[in-house]
């Protein structure tokens, strides 16, 4: 068997998998093709591929004769028909793109549609990246906000800490926790879902309690849509919080939906001079009215920056994370013989399978 890993579109500095991952896979006698210069943003040569046993090829020879494709954004090529592609495609938003390549006979895996149920947690790419989201979130806040993050009591006076209102506990919500707290900041955090609580506060945040939320147990731990009432309630508790933080880390996500406003201009028109918000839910249309994707914005003296792709800045580690994602699901695609069994029973293979009209 063979497994192409394709080099990925700039701005995206992570890899597919590192050499590290090539070496598994080639002392089970499959080869692994790597298209030149893959992994370089990521830290890793060609050179390291090689003496991992990988062998370097174009992505035209990957995309003809590979019989696994690793790409976690979507080809420039079209692989061959029978083969198996496996990235992260935003299949809920590019239907229109992956349709044309499951036509042709590519069977498509998006692994953003992971069923986050215990089993799927060693293949679960979403968490993986997501925590160093959360953790490169308040890196990024305590870089772009011009005072302390911690408590200073000096001969000139003493400095208060930051306040931090953190908006939505998954994973990145709760590592951001972690991260601002080793820092010093004083966290308060809001989420729909109560059974959080006990996780908030395990990591020293105080959470934002708001009664009549409807039940998420059944999103894979996602936001889900909220009554009017409930929105109504939010909105007056979220406010008063924002109102007293310096900087806000908003996370909140709906599957296959425009992200929820959770910020309004008038909560940004009462936070003070100088506040940052982080807004990881950007791709999606952010928490605020004024993000913008990819862009830094200053709304009345609030910096708001859009970026739902920040483990792409720590492209090593996060590379190494999918990489190993990745190997896990694999295991359930080849057998090991090394042949492709896809087993469309299994709830996990079947969940983040991509066929036509899924999303119709």
């Amino acid at each position: 068997m063979i497994v192409g890993v394709l080099k990925e579109p700039v701005p995206e500095t992570r890899v597919s998998v590192l050499a590290e991952a090539v070496s598994a896979w080639v002392k089970k006698g499959w080869e692994v093709w790597v298209e030149p210069g893959a992994g370089l943003s990521a830290f890793c040569t060609d050179e390291a591929y090689l003496q991992a046993g990988a062998s370097i090829k174009p992505a035209s020879s990957i995309l003809a004769s590979a019989n696994v494709i690793l790409s976690i954004n979507l080809p420039s090529g079209v692989p061959a028909a029978g083969s198996v592609l496996i990235g992260m495609y935003q299949a809920r938003q590019h239907r229109e793109s992956l349709e044309p390549l499951i036509a042709s006979g590519v069977s498509v895996f998006s692994m953003e549609l992971l069923p986050r149920t215990t089993r799927a947690q060693s293949m679960d790419v979403l968490s993986s990246q997501a925590n160093i989201a959360g953790y490169k979130a308040v890196l990024l806040a305590a870089n772009t906000y011009g005072r302390y993050f911690p408590m200073f009591m000096t001969a000139a006076g003493s400095i208060p800490p930051a306040k931090i209102l953190i908006l939505g506990a998954g994973v990145a919500g709760l590592q951001a926790i972690a991260t601002a707290r080793r820092l010093g900041a004083v966290v308060e955090v809001f989420d729909t879902r109560p059974a959080v609580k006990e996780e908030v506060m395990s990591l020293g945040g105080r959470f934002v309690e708001v009664e009549g939320a409807a039940d998420s147990a059944g999103a894979g731990g996602y936001a889900v849509e909220q009554t009017e009432e409930y929105k109504r309630k939010q909105q007056a508790r979220i406010a008063e919080s924002v109102a007293k933080s310096d900087i806000l880390i908003t996370t909140a996500q709906i599957p296959g939906r425009q992200a929820p406003i959770l910020v309004t201009h008038e909560m940004l028109d009462s936070m003070r001079t100088g506040s940052v918000i982080i807004d990881l839910a950007a791709s999606t249309g952010g928490n605020t009215p004024e993000t913008r994707n990819n862009e830094t914005v200053s709304y009345k003296g609030v910096t708001i920056i859009g970026d739902s792709n920040l483990p792409a800045t720590m492209p090593s580690d996060a590379s190494k994370l999918y990489g190993k994602n990745i190997q896990n699901f694999l295991n359930l695609l080849v057998d090991k013989d090394g042949v492709i069994q896809v087993d469309v029973d299994d709830d996990l293979v079947k969940g983040t399978r991509v066929v036509p009209g899924l999303f119709a």
